[in-house]
């Protein structure tokens, strides 16, 4: 029945326009980002190097009727977020824009609040979980990440998932290997690079994915 839902909320017209927010990162920069739907459970969206917030418009709107409340963020360097008069140039310090959103939404509501991150997002993602206060981040899902650090560090429920072509799909089953459980690992047919995916025949078994992985937070969090 539940997979039946999902497929209906793909198959569903388009939710209003998001709205657009900001908030500060702790070194001092400040993140643009687009806010869709509403809810007690909320999603992060951190998008790959060749993409912005807006990137990510279709994906949030079938989260936000799923009842997800989602937060699409601009990473600093593009659109109007930046780092702070400190931060270093380069990728390194993007993991601060990702728990100045989640800690954004945390401060207005949310009860739970998952990350998921593609290519260069997804390294971010995963490096925000790292860095971030227990607690603070509940799911995360990855999509062709970067390879991070430590992925043995990585606590809590992970989702990586990957085209089997994908030049990076040795680097992502590694760090899937180093990872502690619970975890689950998604390959997809073809080539596709993270968010790219999307735009493929795979598109739709990486979402209903993706939905039924966020929405097991939710059956969680009744049970409490």
């Amino acid at each position: 029945m539940r997979r039946l839902a999902i497929a209906a909320l793909m198959l569903t017209g388009l939710t209003a326009a998001p709205g657009e927010v900001s908030f500060p990162t702790s070194d001092g920069g400040v993140i643009w980002a687009d806010l869709y739907g509403a809810g007690d459970h909320a999603v992060v969206l951190a998008h790959g190097a060749r993409f912005d917030k807006a990137s990510w418009g279709k994906q949030a709107e079938i989260l936000a009727k799923a009842g997800f409340r989602v937060l699409a963020i601009d990473f600093r360097g593009y659109g109007q977020s930046r780092g702070g008069d400190k931060s270093a140039p380069g990728s390194g310090e993007k993991y601060e824009d990702i728990l100045a959103a989640v800690r954004y939404l945390r401060q207005n509501g949310a009860q739970s609040v998952s990350v998921m991150g593609a290519s260069m997002g997804g390294g971010a993602a995963a490096n925000a979980l790292v860095h971030a206060r227990p607690g603070e981040i509940d799911r995360l899902i990855l999509l062709a990440p970067v390879p991070v650090q430590a992925p043995e560090r990585l606590t809590g429920p992970k989702l990586f998932a990957v085209s089997r072509g994908d030049g990076l799909a040795a680097k992502v089953r590694e760090q899937f290997a180093k990872a502690p459980e619970p975890k689950e690992l998604l390959i997809l047919d073809g080539s596709a690079h993270a968010q790219f995916l999307f735009q493929t025949d795979q598109g739709e078994r990486l979402m209903k994915k993706i939905l039924e992985f966020l929405s097991e937070n939710k059956i969680e969090a009744k049970k409490k």
